[in-house]
């Protein structure tokens, strides 16, 4: 039994054994296999990823590098415009009346900005900071760097605009912007200038007014540019050409430039200065005179012109109304207007110098020739009548323009003839543009020769029916003060080009009025004005007088259109004066009208208060030598 069983036993035991073994050897073959496979596979793969690598690194080395380069270039660096310096615009002595200082405009992708704050805020809820919290934030900063340029309500209105860009301010100081975005990198910042004006009003309507356009489609011409006067007319030279550059920038943001990587592709060239005749003293005096004159006498406007009388350069050139181009309140169409070069009026008596110059030119007469002068004068259908009531006196030719003797002054132009005085108007330049170069000019009106009705030679003589500037008013006194040779105005004397060469602005063309001796003598006639002697040989502008000095010049009263029966005004009147200063060695011809004045003032009856106002500053300020002797007293009516 135990033999048996112990058989049993082992050959159990051995049978069991023997399947074990069997099964690890059946399992290790499987074992081994299965490795063998998983690693050819593993093999086949790893070919299979390099080959498939291979061929992207080939295609993007050799197939697509030169886009990706440039998109490369693309995000880390800018292109930008680089605005051109403005020109400044001097008066004759380099003082500025108007120059351009770098600015900064800020402005916001409010799209990307509400995507990248909403974005954070979702990854970011515990730091509480989300697109409100940001935007109020920089409204407040802004407007507490800003103070005199914007305010906290203003930002956050602009930041909370439904569209996906916005400017928020302008004309920001360079240093300032830096900070405001070194704080909020999400703000643009646009390279831009801006125009000062010093002087505020001082020659405003002369030089007018500039800035930031961007009305151009082309980017890079973006810039100061003028709109009206001087900076209108003369862009061309002011403006200047653009540059652009190419920078590096950080972190892909546009406001970040690294220093040192600015790579200049076309170099921005400055504007030209202009330098201009106007001498920005005598320019400030008049303006301040003729503003305070039109006041006193309740005028609704006034212009005046200072020319010097040999060169017809214009020291000063004003309109009562003006405007302030450092206060946009003030640009008006009313303001705006240049109005002694663009708006014409019927003159008055300032007119009759020039049948005075064609009566002596041609020999009709001479200063003492005398003729009998009633107190009025038929002319076709119209009876012309002087300014006061008087019969028949003998006068003095010079008396006949002292006395401002309408009949006497209409006898003398019917011995010239329509035709030789039509010569002489225009010769004077009366009917055409002066040429200035300021916008807008007008040429006024002389009625064509085949359109003169049988009354006409009856006006226009006498300053009606025709009609011109104070510029052309003056100018046709700076002819008589300078021995008959009209020189044309002009305000512009010089560009002053980026490298410093000075360009002298073409002179005008002159032309030969009359000779010397008629301009002399005429000029010599009309000291009488200013004669202040007992009745009835005094002038019409005693007050016009400066001690010291011989003064020729003319008075002019010429009725306005009434508005309403558009016929001449018994009421509205245009008052008038030219001098010249001195008239024995002519330094300066003075123009002035009056629009409307009240006539029952005294200072609405005569601007020849103001002529000699304005006399005696250009005397002392040019230390003008006073003359050798005084103007003599003349008989201008006869007993």
């Amino acid at each position: 039994m135990a033999a048996g069983g112990q058989r049993r036993t082992q050959a159990a035991g051995s049978a069991r054994r023997t399947y074990a073994a069997g099964t690890r050897r059946a399992v290790a073959k499987r074992g081994n296999g299965g490795q063998r496979s998983r690693f050819s596979a593993v093999r086949i793969l790893l070919v299979a990823l390099m080959v498939v690598a291979g061929v992207k690194l080939v295609q993007v080395q050799w197939f697509e590098a030169p886009s990706l380069s440039a998109a490369a270039e693309r995000q880390r660096t800018l292109t930008i415009d680089i605005p051109a310096q403005r020109g400044s615009i001097v008066d004759r002595d380099g003082n500025k009346l108007a120059f351009s200082v770098e600015t900064r405009t800020l402005s916001v992708n409010l799209k990307a900005l509400h995507k990248s704050m909403d974005d954070y805020a979702k990854k970011n809820p515990q730091k509480g900071r989300n697109f409100e919290t940001e935007v109020t934030g920089a409204a407040q900063y802004i407007a507490a760097k800003l103070p005199n340029l914007t305010t906290g309500p203003e930002q956050l209105a602009l930041l909370h605009k439904p569209q996906s860009f916005t400017y928020l301010v302008n004309d920001v100081e360079p240093s300032v912007a830096a900070d405001i975005v070194k704080k909020y990198p999400w703000i643009s910042v646009e390279k831009r200038a801006k125009r000062e004006y010093p002087g505020d009003t001082l020659a405003s309507n002369i030089v007018g007014l500039a800035n930031w356009r961007m009305d151009d489609p082309e980017v890079s011409k973006h810039n100061l540019h003028g709109v009206i006067g001087l900076e209108k007319t003369r862009d061309g030279a002011l403006a200047g050409t653009p540059g652009r550059e190419i920078v590096n920038t950080q972190n892909g943001n546009d406001n970040l430039y690294l220093p040192g990587t600015e790579h200049v592709l076309q170099s921005a060239v400055a504007g030209s200065d202009l330098e201009l005749t106007l001498d920005s003293d005598v320019q400030y005096e008049l303006q301040r005179q003729l503003s305070d004159y039109v006041a006193q006498s309740n005028a609704k406007g006034g212009q005046a012109v200072i020319m010097d009388a040999k060169t017809g350069e214009v020291y000063g050139l004003a309109d009562a109304k003006t405007f302030n181009p450092n206060d946009p309140a003030t640009l008006q169409d009313e303001l705006l207007n240049d109005r002694p070069v663009t708006t014409p009026y019927e003159p008055g008596s300032v007119n009759k110098v020039v049948t005075a110059t064609a009566a002596i030119d041609s020999g009709i007469a001479s200063p003492t020739s005398t003729l009998q002068v009633p107190g009025s004068i038929k002319i076709a259908d119209r009876t012309v009548h002087d300014a006061w009531v008087h019969g028949t006196q003998t006068f003095t030719t010079t008396g006949v323009f002292a006395k401002s003797s309408n009949v006497g002054t209409l006898e003398l132009a019917q011995q010239i003839g329509p035709d030789r005085y039509l010569d002489t108007l225009k010769k004077f330049g009366i009917g055409q543009k002066t040429g200035i170069g300021l916008p807008g000019e007008s040429a006024g009106f002389v009625p064509p020769r085949d359109q003169w009705s049988a009354s006409t030679f009856g006006n226009l003589p006498i300053g009606q029916g025709l009609s011109m500037t104070v510029l052309q008013m003056a100018g046709m006194y700076q002819a008589i003060a300078n021995d008959g040779l009209r020189v044309p105005p002009r305000i512009v004397k010089a560009e002053k080009k980026p490298d410093g060469t000075v360009v002298p602005e073409p002179a005008p063309k002159p032309e030969q009025v009359v000779s010397p001796q008629t301009a002399k003598t005429v000029r010599d006639m009309l000291r009488a004005v200013m004669q202040n002697a007992k009745s009835p040989n005094a002038g019409t502008a005693p007050s016009a007088a400066l001690e010291g000095y011989q003064i020729s010049g003319k008075t002019g009263t010429g009725q306005q259109i009434d508005p309403r029966t558009k016929a001449y005004s018994q009421s509205l009147a245009n008052i008038t004066f030219a001098g010249i200063l001195p008239a024995d060695q002519p330094r300066f011809v003075v123009g002035i009208r009056l629009d409307a004045p009240d006539t029952t003032l005294p200072a609405g009856h005569s601007a020849g208060p103001l002529f000699h106002s304005i006399a005696s500053y250009l005397a002392q300020r040019y230390q003008i030598p006073v003359s050798g002797v005084p103007s003599p007293v003349v008989p201008l009516v006869l007993p």
